[in-house]
């Protein structure tokens, strides 16, 4: 069972480049766009070897002009979602969910800190946004590798003024979180996209502060692991399967090519639907989810198939039997 939302007939109407490897990609459906607020994202279809398989993009902007905009970096080690996109000309056609948001913001908070890694600043910049022109209290530190890696950087400038604090690593600029996650005022609030060892430190600082887990809120785009992506094998004793799961290949997507009748929703590490046993590793985990708990993930007794990885041979275990 996978997740539901509307989807119908959009074209792409342009591109551009907006930082190195990053493009932005505006399109327009077919039909009105629904309301939607900061942090909404769509799904779209894109095709990999032959097969459709569905990706999940952070909305950039807000409503207003019937154009929806997102920007896709091409990764090396991608599954080819990235690849796809990239290969498209303006006026191809595409296939895309209404926008769905997970990642809403709040409003009247009396404190707002962003913080975005690489190309999470997608969901980012639209809060970034939005809180500006509420007149909000709002900071936001924007970490990338190097400088031509900042995307919308001299937008948000023009935008947050000295608000906004860049961190070059290249130049050994890096986040003090819990000096930043420290001044955030409280019944504040914290937002944060980027890569899963990025949001894995924040957490751990906001919850050494003693502040309220509610107030801490992470974007997760499932494709930051703690080490790149290769293949792995998968077994499943119980529906006496084997798969090797691809580099470009999630380990969900590899089960469900098999014929294991899994359960599962948000794609992307957040709900836990997918969640399955493990039995045994010779290897490795890395768990690339925000569900399961630091704990959990230390213990390696469950990973989320639909973004976590391994290496060598996993075994795990479900109830729910190849359909």
């Amino acid at each position: 069972m996978g997740f539901k939302a509307e989807w119908g007939p959009a074209r792409l109407l342009a591109t551009r480049d907006v930082a190195d490897g990053v493009r932005q990609f505006d399109i327009v459906p077919e039909g009105a766009i629904p309301a939607y607020g900061p942090g909404a994202h769509i799904q779209v279809e894109v095709m990999i070897e032959g097969r459709p398989e569905v990706r999940h993009y952070s909305l950039i902007g807000e409503p207003g002009d019937g154009v929806l905009r997102v920007a896709v970096k091409r990764l090396a080690d991608s599954r080819g979602g990235s690849a796809y996109l990239w290969g498209l000309a303006p006026g191809a056609r595409l296939t895309i969910s209404a926008p769905l948001n997970h990642f809403a913001l709040s409003a009247g908070r009396p404190d707002y800190l962003l913080i975005a890694g690489g190309i999470g600043i997608t969901p980012i910049s639209s809060m970034a946004r939005a809180l500006a022109r509420r007149g909000a209290p709002v900071r936001l530190l924007y970490a990338v590798r190097r400088g031509q890696d900042l995307a919308f950087g001299e937008e948000l400038r023009a935008l947050l003024g000295d608000r906004l604090q860049v961190f070059l690593d290249a130049e050994g600029q890096a986040i003090d979180l819990a000096a930043e996650l420290g001044r955030v005022a409280p019944g504040g609030e914290v937002y944060i996209c980027g890569p899963a060892p990025m949001m894995a430190a924040a957490r751990q600082a906001w919850a050494a502060l003693g502040r309220p887990p509610a107030d801490f809120r992470l974007e997760t785009f499932g494709a930051g692991g703690g080490q790149p992506a290769q293949p792995f094998v998968a077994r499943v004793p119980r529906l006496d399967l084997e798969v090797t799961v691809r580099p470009d290949q999630t380990l969900l997507a590899a089960l469900r090519e098999a014929g294991a009748d899994l359960m599962y929703d948000c794609q992307r590490g957040e709900c836990g639907l997918c969640a399955l046993d493990v039995l045994d590793v010779a290897g490795g985990l890395d768990h690339r989810d925000v569900f399961l708990s630091d704990r959990q993930k230390a213990e390696g007794r469950q990973m989320c198939v639909c973004v976590s990885r391994a290496t060598g041979t996993v075994t795990l275990d479900t109830g729910h039997r190849a359909g």
